[in-house]
């Protein structure tokens, strides 16, 4: 039989975890808290053990289940907002002063890159550094407020979270937390399994199996979008088309970048079933980003199948390993010349399809929900 105590005199008090990532638009830092939060759900009975007190998700008020993937919510304070983040939900947790009993009192756990300043015993995952490295792409008073924010979470924090030891890497440089202080926990991909694939977009659009490369809909410069326009323009690419992929329409991305070819496709927002499908049946994903913390969509569709073609930047070759084929990030022709490799060496094209497979294969989030709570075992001195 196993069994959990804590070091010292006392016991851990609750693990609350920020919930305010429910109200909030998905983004993929949504999606990575989800999945993570399942996985704590998952896992009730150990941290159960942890945290004698309890383990539940703290929100503001709003229209949510009792329960969330297994674990009691509680809500408090008017809905969403930074203000309930870092007034409201840190009087929820008791402090070791306040937690008569519990000993060290309440964790909070935060998934979504912010976390409130005045928590005593404070975990946040902070998912890259790109208020730093990529300012262009947000807007001042949010590179502001990270830049504000993010150094002093590292410094009270128990520990800091991250997605990639780029990322950590870029989080000690830029003195937002020391490196003993940082965490990695990779993000996992297989949740893309968990759709069933609908074709309605495929034929929707009228895509031909792979007669298309699909890529993101942003205008965020960073994702570098620019450079897979000008290797589409003109006809540059005969008959294979770009489909861009999420909200973002062609008026705003030709306010953007004038010289959008007249025939790349935008899809709007596609559901996970959707997106499944057309990833499946793409030539290749092109992600050209100068910098990505992670990189979840190359994975998803090198788990689906389907070859991958990347800047070799940012945490892209560390994710991606030899399973992807790279070009340089600011060379049309480079783009041009990988993907083209896909679409006429069909050799190639079957062994990039088999290796992304097994890279993507080894990035699960049964593997980050074991490095999760083995963090929080560290982080409360617990042992087993």
């Amino acid at each position: 039989m196993t069994r959990t105590d804590t070091t010292g005199d006392t016991a851990n008090g609750r693990l609350l975890v920020n919930g305010r990532f429910l109200f909030a638009r998905p983004t993929g830092v949504q999606r990575v808290a989800t999945a993570l939060l399942h996985q704590l759900g998952a896992r009730r009975d150990e941290l159960a053990r942890l945290f004698p007190a309890g383990v539940g998700i703290e929100a503001p008020a709003g229209e949510l289940a009792p329960q969330v993937a297994g674990l009691p919510v509680h809500q408090a304070g008017r809905r969403g907002g930074q203000i309930w983040e870092q007034f409201t939900l840190p009087r929820q947790a008791r402090g070791p002063r306040q937690a008569k009993g519990q000993g060290r009192g309440d964790v909070i756990l935060s998934l979504s890159n912010v976390g409130p300043l005045a928590a005593t015993r404070g975990i946040t995952m902070i998912h890259d550094a790109q208020v730093y490295t990529a300012p262009q792409s947000y807007s001042r008073p949010f590179v502001r407020w990270y830049r504000f924010l993010l150094p002093r979470l590292g410094r009270r924090n128990l520990q800091v979270l991250t997605v990639s030891h780029f990322s950590k890497q870029q989080l000690v440089d830029h003195k937002v937390a020391a490196a003993e202080r940082i965490t990695v926990i990779p993000n996992g991909v297989d949740h893309i399994l968990g759709f069933a694939s609908d074709d309605a977009a495929v034929r929707r659009l009228a895509l031909a199996p792979r007669g298309y490369v699909v890529a993101l809909a942003t205008t965020q410069p960073h994702k570098n979008i620019a450079v897979l326009l000008r290797a589409f323009a003109a006809g540059a690419m005969r008959d294979l088309r770009l489909v861009l992929v999420g909200k973002t329409d062609a008026a705003t991305m030709r306010a953007a970048y004038p010289f959008l070819p007249d025939d790349v496709i935008f899809t709007g927002m596609v559901s996970d079933g959707e997106l499944r499908a057309l990833l499946e049946q793409a030539l290749c994903f092109a992600m050209p980003s100068t910098t990505e913390g992670f990189g979840l969509p190359p994975l998803e569709a090198m788990l689906l199948g389907t070859p991958a073609v990347v800047a070799p930047c940012g945490a892209l070759p560390e994710v991606c390993g030899d399973a992807a084929l790279y070009a340089d990030p600011d060379d049309p022709a480079a783009w041009q010349a990988q993907i083209a490799a896909l679409r006429d060496d069909a050799a190639l094209a079957a062994r990039m399809r088999e290796a992304g497979r097994a890279q993507a294969a080894t990035f699960t989030w049964a593997r980050a929900g074991d490095l999760l709570v083995d963090c929080l075992r560290r982080c409360t001195g617990a042992r087993a």
